[in-house]
């Protein structure tokens, strides 16, 4: 595997697994890589030729009062989970590589970022826009693979994709992979470290109620009383507040208060301890 960190290293790379016509995905990731990292790795090489991940802190989406110090960085072992899946490149920049001195553009997406974590962490999602927009450039991958636990974050990439006609990758071939979980169903997250072990116990209780929450959704019953249900249940289960739970359309992200013929997904952000998590689950019969 090349660790590559330098943007005319990377594209000579780039051109020289492209040789003979083959195909190449990239898995953008922020690092501190675990399971769920590794599942978009397996998917990305078996849709693909070659794989290239990239790892990069972008502190364009983190917030003034957010985490950027403290998330956690860990190159030497990421490095080492991706040589053992068979990674040819780990694409490593530095901030000012990515963002060199008098840097002035971001992306903004209309209508997918609003709400949700939009609502509470403004102009994060011009941060992700901007900077996987650039990867994209940067590598021009044949396919990108993003899990589907960020829903809004997925969201936002592919309609930014279509908008821009971008051509590598286009809109379509970005690709959603499902969830990875623990066995007791909560959502694998870098996030899920800080936890004590009293709060990681508690934590199982979202994906639960949410299950439960589709249940009713989809039985027929009343999707706002329904979802009054799940923000009490988990306030009942310990988690401190909950910022946000509920049923939207999957592609625009636009508030459903009854199932529709398009497809929709539940979602929701809770805080527990002094840790935000979040998580989505498809609703219904129809999926993208």
């Amino acid at each position: 595997m090349q660790t590559i960190t330098r943007l005319d290293m990377l594209r000579n790379n780039v051109a020289w697994l492209r040789r003979d016509g083959a195909t190449l995905a990239l898995v953008p990731t922020m690092g501190a890589l675990h399971e769920g990292h590794l599942t978009l790795v397996r998917e990305a090489r078996r849709r693909a030729d070659h794989v290239c991940v990239s790892i990069f802190v972008n502190p364009m989406q983190f917030g003034p009062n957010e985490d950027l110090d403290a998330y956690p960085r860990q190159l030497e072992a990421d490095s080492a989970l991706l040589e053992a899946e068979g990674v040819e490149l780990l694409w490593a920049p530095s901030v000012e590589e990515m963002y060199p001195g008098g840097f002035a553009t971001s992306i903004s997406v209309a209508g997918v970022t609003e709400n949700f974590c939009g609502a509470d962490r403004p102009g994060h999602f011009d941060g992700v826009a901007t900077v996987v927009c650039k990867l994209f450039n940067q590598v021009r991958p044949d396919i990108a693979c993003f899990g589907e636990k960020d829903w809004q974050q997925l969201a936002t990439i592919r309609r930014m994709a279509r908008d821009l006609d971008l051509p590598a990758p286009m809109a379509g071939s970005i690709v959603g992979i499902p969830t990875v979980r623990e066995a007791d169903g909560l959502a694998m997250s870098s996030r899920n470290r800080y936890l004590t072990p009293e709060d990681r116990a508690a934590a199982a209780a979202l994906p639960r109620a949410m299950r439960d929450a589709i249940g009713r959704i989809e039985a027929g019953e009343s999707v706002s009383a329904t979802l009054t249900a799940l923000k009490d249940r988990l306030t009942e289960a310990g988690f401190t507040s909950v910022d946000y739970a509920d049923l939207a359309d999957a592609d625009s992200l636009r508030p459903l208060t009854a199932l529709a013929a398009t497809p929709a997904r539940l979602l929701v952000a809770a805080r527990i301890g002094g840790t935000r998590l979040i998580d989505n689950m498809a609703v219904g019969a129809a999926t993208v």
